[in-house]
Order: C-alpha cells, then structure tokens, then sequence
C-alpha cells in the first residue's frame, strides 16, 4: 500500500538534505505521497508557533515523518525576532522538535553510531605494537526522549509557591541567602514507566540485532534519584534477557572510554540530556554528525531525522555543499520502521559502496572547512553525493 509521509524541511540545511532524501527513497523504489508540513524559525518569527497547530494534525493523521533540522536560540534571542505585533502577548519559544515529542509521547529515541569502512572520518588508535587501528564502531543509543532536563519545568525566579516547596529540601539551604530574582531552576523528571520504556526498547531491539552486551550509561552515584531509578528499572527488564550481558558506566567516564575502547560499547541506555550527550560522542567516532541518524518513536507516531542542526552558515551556499549521508540514514531507519527493510537495506549498502570507493567525498570527509572554496578542491556537492549513491543503487 502506498505510504503518505509527512516531510518537515524546517530550516536552514535541513531543506536541501530532506530533497535529497527524497531523491534516493525513490531510486531505491519506495512509493509514496508526500506531504509537505510547516515547521521551524520563520512561524516562530511570523505565527509566535514553530510547531503550527496544522503540522501537528497533519502528524496525527498520517503517522510517520520524516523531519530535516530546525534552527533555536536562547530566550531573549528568540523574543527579539519575533515580529513586532506579537510581542509581549505572552509567547515563549520551545524548541518545535522537542514539543514534537512531547505532544505525541514519543519516549523511545534510536541513535545508531555505525562506522561505514573505508570513512576517512572513522575513529583511529594506536596499537600495542604502535601500528594504527581502526576499531569497529557498532553503537546504538537509546535514549529516553520526553523527560529528564528536556521536560521544560524550569523557572527563572521561581513563583513563591514553588521557591517555598524547594525550600522545604535539607540541600536547599545552600541557596537561602539568593534573591530568588537571580535564582533559576531546571528540574530533571524521570518516570518509572518512561524509564521501563526505553529499557526495554533496548533490550528488544538488542535481542532482534543480535547485540550481546547492553550498558546503562547514567551517574546514579551523584544523581541517585532519576539516575538511579533508570539504572534500577534497566537492570530489573536486563534480567528477562539472560543471554545480553548488562553494564553499567557513569556518563562521564563513559566519555573517555568511547575514545579508549568504542568496540565494547554495543547498545547504550541513557536519559534525556545523557542520551544527547553520548550519542553524539560516538559520532564523532563514525564521522561526525554528517553520519549520524536517529528516530523518534511513540506507541502511535514516529518522526525521523539527522541529529545535525541547521547550520545557517551553509544554507545559502549555492550548491549545497553539505553532507546529507545522515539524513539518507534517517530516511532508512524510517523504511525499517515501516516494513521496508529490504530497501532500506539496498540504500545503506549503496551509501556504503560509494563510501568505500572513495572517489565522491563531500567536503567533511576530506577534512576540509566549509565554504563555497570546497568544490574547488574536489568536494561533492550535496547533490552529487546523492547521484552518486542514485547510480550505485
């Protein structure tokens, strides 16, 4: 049955890599309906909404999309471009991806960091004989999507009733003595169920993989509540699985072992802010954020996108020159996602033919600054990136 799919450019590159996207979903022979969806800066700065009303129905109605990036800045930035006439009407800016997950509970975020052989981008270390190596980079990321830091319950000076309800911890006392005008508070909310959610998302997709060995990646020592309680839920689930071996690291360490020993890190757990910062470490291993794809999975609607921002400083290049490998993969976990594993399949194994060979490398990939200079020096474009990985096909 032909698919509608609801495509969400946003802002700045996430424009020209989502064309491209759709460029290669066809060459590998998925047939569907497109429906473009508004999303991003310009209706913050027009309508005082970047997640207009009519995207969200449009989301509800047909269930999968697939999302190229979005532009957000801080508080008063974001206040300052808002178009005259809807200011001080009471409009806040939230970022319209994380509200995206937040409507349609889409707790459960998938970020595989997979190295493609032959990336000049792979992570290298030296051996014990002092010959370089290339380890197997095969991390997947599961992090918890809607809660922790990103639940948005934050107050600069906080209302009375809310400074007298925090006054009433013993560790509060340390910030007696402060003004609550020069005080801000973020709060880090988990839920036993969230918790329970990603668990066992993982341990699932684990088992399904073929994965031996899932770490819980947190800092229960220092953040014993929220941290501990997903540390204890995972370990809890970790025991219906008796042939995955369960780890736990503390967030920090975990960053230096990603660079020491990335190979024995194969399926991750994490939270919120956590999960954000980990999977993007072990992008770095794969390439960077050019490589890197992720997904956004609720009981009824899933959303699909690179982890990349929008890059404003690229999106008036013309031609594109950025690398839209992570938005292709994006579109891929989308088909598995769908039933459509076997052309997913044929496009990364397009990706990774055009990788090996070597001949087309955008400008991330020959170590290269971003500018309109690249195609001199030989970059592709991020169009012929895609007819490159369209002939492969």
């Amino acid at each position: 049955m032909k698919r509608t799919i609801v495509i969400m450019p946003g802002d700045g590159i996430g424009v020209n890599v989502l064309k491209e996207s759709l460029r290669v979903l066809d060459a590998a022979g998925f047939e569907a309906d497109y429906v473009h969806a508004d999303i991003g800066w310009e209706f913050w700065k027009t309508e005082g909404n970047p997640l207009p009303e009519r995207t969200v129905k449009l989301l509800e109605k047909h269930k999968i999309g697939l999302f190229g990036a979005i532009t957000s800045k801080p508080k008063q930035a974001a206040t300052d471009e808002l178009d005259p006439s809807l200011r001080n009407k009471g409009y806040v800016y939230y970022s319209p991806i994380v509200s995206m997950r937040q409507h349609f509970n889409l707790d459960v975020c998938i970020r595989p960091c997979v190295a493609f052989k032959g990336n000049p981008l792979n992570f290298v270390r030296r051996g014990k004989d002092g010959n370089l190596e290339e380890p197997l980079v095969n991390s997947v990321i599961f992090r918890q999507n809607t809660e922790g830091l990103y639940g948005g319950v934050e107050w600069t000076n906080p209302p009375t009733n809310v400074y007298d309800a925090l006054m009433t911890h013993p560790k509060m006392k340390n910030f007696k003595d402060c003004p609550t005008e020069d005080l801000a508070v973020s709060t880090r909310i988990f839920t036993r169920t969230a918790c329970q959610n990603i668990s066992r998302a993982a341990f699932e997709y684990a088992k399904k993989y073929g994965y031996k060995k899932v770490t819980i990646c947190e800092k229960p020592n220092v953040i014993r509540e929220t941290s501990g309680m997903l540390t204890r839920e995972a370990k809890k689930i970790g025991k219906d699985y008796p042939d995955i071996w369960v780890n736990e690291t503390n967030i920090d360490a975990q960053m230096m072992w990603l660079t020491k020993d990335p190979e024995n890190y194969e399926i991750i757990i994490a939270g919120n802010m956590f999960g954000d910062i980990v999977s993007d470490g072990f992008a770095g291993l794969i390439g960077g954020l050019g490589f890197a794809c992720s997904s956004n999975i609720g009981k009824n609607v899933a959303v699909f996108e690179p982890t990349h921002g929008s890059a404003p400083k690229y999106a008036e290049l013309e031609p594109s020159i950025v690398n839209p490998i992570a938005m292709f993969m994006s579109a891929c976990m989308m088909l598995d996602h769908i039933g459509e594993a076997k052309k997913a399949e044929k496009i990364k194994m397009a990706i990774g033919k055009v990788i090996s060979k070597g001949q087309v490398k955008c400008y991330d990939m020959m170590k290269l600054k971003g500018g309109p200079d690249v195609i001199e020096q030989g970059a592709a474009t991020t169009s012929q990136m895609a007819d490159a990985i369209i002939a492969t096909l």
